[in-house]
């Protein structure tokens, strides 16, 4: 299974770039893995949030493919423990899914096509977090999730 990690807009602040490529390079080690970054809308100032949710929908829908799983992550998601998650990516892994894409939309979420397209959607948690911090953590549990697959000493219950 191959996974991307899909998100809207580029990372900008340092700390969180270097957090990011630390755990894309553990992860290759498990399975084909991949960030996919989405261009910034451009005048975006110009634009309805809803036009915003549009065109990032559109640039979305162009880079999924018909056999893609495609989760939102998204507050109205739903929640796991990290060994749910890793249960959760496991099933997939065992059920033959060719590619699992995971998206963290722009700072107005989803266009309703996106939503209509999705497979799923994956809470991290209730609260809210800032765009970039939420790419950082959730890379961090995709790691997780494959140490807890191959039962690696990194997770502790």
């Amino acid at each position: 299974m191959r996974i991307t990690f899909m998100l809207v807009g580029a990372t900008d602040k340092k700390y969180l770039l270097e957090g990011i490529e630390d755990y894309q390079k553990r992860l290759i080690h498990y399975l084909p893995f991949e960030v996919k970054i989405i261009a910034d809308i451009k005048n975006a100032k110009n634009l309805s949030s809803d036009q915003q949710k549009e065109r990032e929908g559109k640039a979305i829908l162009d880079m999924v493919s018909t056999g893609d799983e495609l989760v939102l992550l998204d507050v109205e998601g739903a929640e796991f423990s990290s060994p749910g998650l890793a249960n959760w990516i496991e099933k997939r892994m065992l059920a033959g899914t060719r590619q699992l894409i995971f998206v963290v939309g722009g700072p107005y979420g989803f266009s309703q096509a996106i939503y209509k397209r999705a497979n799923s959607k994956m809470s991290l948690s209730k609260l809210t977090f800032p765009h970039q911090l939420v790419r950082l953590l959730f890379i961090e549990q995709l790691y997780r999730a494959m140490t807890i697959i191959k039962g690696e000493p990194y997770h502790h219950d």
